[in-house]
């Protein structure tokens, strides 16, 4: 693994949590191994209630009810152990996640939700995401993707 980047923090996309909790994802196993690496490194891990908010649709529709309510809970129990960052949404956020959905007109393809997840990146100078979301990188703010990091 590239050990430049595990020592700032991360924030994790929905695509990075659905691969963790859907085991039979094709990714499964290295966002398992990522994941377990920034952990154990103490790398700060960030995501947003509303990313959370599109895991929870998209897991139980792809992994059974128990496992869904399983990897869900041990999401929440590492935000109360403070190994995990879940930002809100606040209505100054979204205000800012709308003024980029106008900004990127050419680009109507980013979800509301990726926007708002730069609006807490570009907050706290975050650069790393795990996701194989290429938005952004699209949208020039200087984000970096994992897992291509590795």
């Amino acid at each position: 693994m590239n050990e430049m980047s595990l020592h700032e923090p991360i924030f994790v996309d929905t695509w990075g949590w659905l691969a963790l909790g859907h085991r039979h994802d094709e990714s499964h196993a290295k966002v398992k191994q990522i994941l377990q690496r920034i952990r154990q490194d103490g790398v700060l891990i960030y995501t947003s209630d509303y990313v959370l908010n599109e895991l929870i649709t998209l897991l139980f529709r792809r992994e059974n009810f128990n496992e869904s309510i399983r990897f869900i809970n041990s999401i929440l129990t590492a935000s109360v152990l403070y190994q995990l960052k879940i930002e809100r949404i606040t209505s100054d956020r979204f205000v800012l996640a709308w003024e980029l959905r106008k900004q990127y007109k050419d680009k109507p393809y980013i979800s509301f939700t990726d926007l708002t997840s730069m609006v807490i990146m570009q907050e706290y100078k975050i650069k790393f995401i795990l996701t194989e979301d290429k938005h952004f990188l699209q949208v020039g703010m200087g984000f970096s993707i994992f897992p291509q990091l590795f």
